[in-house]
């Protein structure tokens, strides 16, 4: 039986989420990841919006202030059909021998996508290791992954960051061992 990890990190807004998770990805050190991660859009200083990028390099606009139609929050449009199209598939458990799905972020952007709601479910009910951010306020899925009962949740300030992603790192640690001894 392969072991398995469940981490949830969330946090006010800048404190740092983003960044914790692409340093925990880097000191890793595993081979066998997917996921995506999320990064502001800025023009001049000014966000005007937010990409995703995935870990095999592949990038993409999320929401954006020019982005008209129905799935919106604040000023930002949100462009889910390409976030359905790019994203959404490589988080399916049955397509992959991945060992650490990693995704930044389970917020109010990613969840007007319904496929990406289902992918998330059926993520947090596998026996699959995950590395999530989440919003720190939310209801539906946002709430419903941190009541999971085997889920490790962290709240992340720029205070703790340091200190939290040497913890996710010890959690994740037979990940990067167990991809070293295939190696060898």
């Amino acid at each position: 039986m392969s072991r398995s990890a469940k981490i949830l990190l969330t946090g006010l807004p800048r404190s740092g989420k983003t960044t914790a998770v692409t340093q925990i990805i880097k000191n890793l050190n595993c081979e066998k990841m997917a996921g995506f991660y999320t990064q502001e859009i800025r023009r001049g200083g000014i966000r005007k919006g937010f990409s995703w990028r995935r870990l095999d390099g592949a990038t993409g606009t999320l929401a954006h202030i020019d982005i008209k139609g129905p799935f919106r929050v604040g000023k930002y449009g949100v462009d889910v059909a390409s976030f359905e199209k790019s994203v959404v598939p490589i988080l399916d458990i049955e397509k992959t021998n991945t060992q650490l799905f990693v995704i930044d972020e389970i917020g109010k952007m990613e969840c007007f996508s319904e496929k990406f709601v289902i992918a998330i479910r059926r993520l947090f009910k596998s026996n699959k290791s995950i590395l999530a951010t989440v919003a720190l306020k939310g209801s539906d899925l946002i709430s419903e992954v941190k009541n999971y009962s085997d889920t490790k949740l962290f709240n992340l300030t720029r205070h703790n960051r340091d200190k939290t992603i040497v913890e996710i790192l010890q959690a994740l640690s037979f990940l990067k061992k167990s991809s070293e001894l295939e190696n060898e």
